[in-house]
């Protein structure tokens, strides 16, 4: 039986960040994987979503060439091509996780784990197999699927979830879109580029609901002028088969409708999984399908048992994962842990216009009671923007009145995924208008925006 200083269960974003560091800190570590190294986001997720996306981008900036003195002609999409690329994406990935665990001398075993005591793993291996793995300390990041809408079965042909709508043979004529989030929005953006006829349905007053409603809009007008109908404040009421397609009927703030497509694409959430890991058996607590823990040591209610990542809940987002795998494996190792900062987690969306975002909307900031300053500057007033032929979309900085200091920040348009880090940081190191605003960006960039941002707030924006 072989023995470890800490067992982690699952390779993704949570599991494969947590064992590197892990390994770093002088612990005898395996990792127990039944699928690719990487996980739902490096194999079915985060990074083959955005190459596929790229390919969509890269598109529509050739159909608007001729703007900038470019002509084409007989440009045409290879489906197949496109889908293939994100798979070789996915792939490459995958490799450079297994490399990384070897230079770190991480063990890792193929296989289904199972706790059959504390301390104790089971892994059953492909060929039916099994042994056993003693470790001092287990850590679980098993991720999480898919949710299903209560009723309604995925098939993977018809009624699928984003792993089949990535690998799908074929591009939908129409595609039904039940959800609006960020898996949602993203989807629609991909397939309308490429050409289906996409209906986006959202039971929220509107898309990508936990953004800011100003810098949602600008998606939303651009999501029309592609053709994507949007269904919001509607709920599904039932999804069923009919001949080759799908039929959703909705109701409403409008009259009740029957969308009809190819297909259905069900992104409403995922749920984690905690199934057939022998966490009833050892008393480990669970409630609403995640594993509870503490949120500083990421303790399960059994000593010895951790978990992070999707499987503990919201936020499920991949840079989540891998901090509380850093924060966790830290104490484990008896480090002082730096907690995660639940208030300070960025959320990108990589349609276009991209949405990116950390901290407080200005509503929420509001509901909380906060005096506050906001400063809004517009793209289209950027230089670099306009060179770029990307106008769509604003900065929006919101500040405590009382000491200035940043306290939520939003940003749509062109690379607002890329600009956000700086006010990540910027939140991180509680930095105020001032700092931002006496901080030299270089000219021409987009990212001028957020100075100006800081400079409107305060009255005294330069280009607007």
């Amino acid at each position: 039986m072989e023995k470890f200083d800490l067992a982690v269960i699952g390779s993704g974003p949570g599991g494969y960040v947590a064992a590197i560091r892990a390994a770093q800190l002088g612990l005898n570590t395996v990792v127990i994987e039944k699928a690719e190294l990487g996980g739902v986001c490096l194999n079915w997720g985060c990074i083959p979503t955005k190459a596929l996306l790229n390919s969509a981008t890269l598109l529509n900036h050739i159909k608007h060439a001729d703007g900038f003195g470019i002509v084409t002609e007989g440009v045409s999409v290879d489906y197949a091509k496109v889908i293939k690329h994100s798979r070789s994406v996915a792939a490459r990935l995958s490799k450079g996780i297994e490399f990384l665990f070897r230079k770190n001398k991480i063990t890792t075993i193929v296989g289904t784990a199972r706790l059959t005591a504390p301390g104790t793993i089971k892994v059953i291996g492909e060929d039916k197999n099994e042994q056993t793995i003693e470790a001092k300390n287990l850590l679980i990041a098993t991720g999480a699927r898919a949710r299903a809408i209560p009723g309604v079965a995925f098939d993977g042909e018809r009624i699928i979830s984003s792993r089949e709508a990535m690998v799908l043979p074929e591009r939908p004529a129409s595609l039904v879109i039940i959800g609006a989030g960020a898996i949602g929005v993203e989807f629609a953006y991909f397939f309308a580029s490429l050409g289906t006829k996409v209906s986006l349905v959202e039971m929220m007053p509107h898309i990508l609901p936990i953004e800011d409603a100003e810098a949602v809009q600008v998606v939303e007008k651009a999501f029309k002028k592609m053709g994507i109908d949007m269904f919001t404040s509607t709920r599904v009421d039932k999804v069923e088969k009919s001949g080759t397609g799908v039929r959703i009927h909705t109701s409403g703030k409008e009259e009740s409708k029957i969308l009809e497509g190819e297909k259905a694409l069900i992104a409403i959430g995922v749920q984690g999984n905690i199934e057939n890991l022998g966490l009833e058996e050892l008393g480990v607590k669970t409630e609403k399908g995640h594993i509870v823990v503490d949120k500083k040591s990421y303790r399960s209610s059994v000593n010895g048992i951790y978990a992070i990542g999707d499987v503990i809940g919201p936020p499920w987002l991949a840079h989540v994962a891998s901090a509380e795998g850093i924060a966790a494996v830290e104490g484990i190792a008896g480090h002082p842990a730096v907690p995660v900062d639940y208030e300070n987690v960025p959320g990108c969306t990589y349609c276009q216009p991209q949405v990116a975002s950390v901290g407080l909307t200005e509503e929420k900031a509001r509901e909380k009671g906060l005096e506050i300053r906001v400063g809004r500057f517009p793209i289209r007033a950027n230089g670099k923007s306009m060179a770029m032929g990307e106008s769509e979309g604003f900065a929006k900085l919101i500040f405590d009145a009382r000491y200035g200091e940043l306290v939520g920040a939003h940003i749509v348009g062109a690379e607002a995924t890329e600009l956000l880090a700086e006010l990540n940081l910027g939140k991180t190191l509680e930095t105020t208008a001032d700092e931002i605003m006496h901080t030299m960006h270089a000219h021409p960039t987009i990212s001028e925006i957020i100075k100006e941002a800081a400079e409107e707030a305060y009255g005294h924006a330069i280009h607007i």
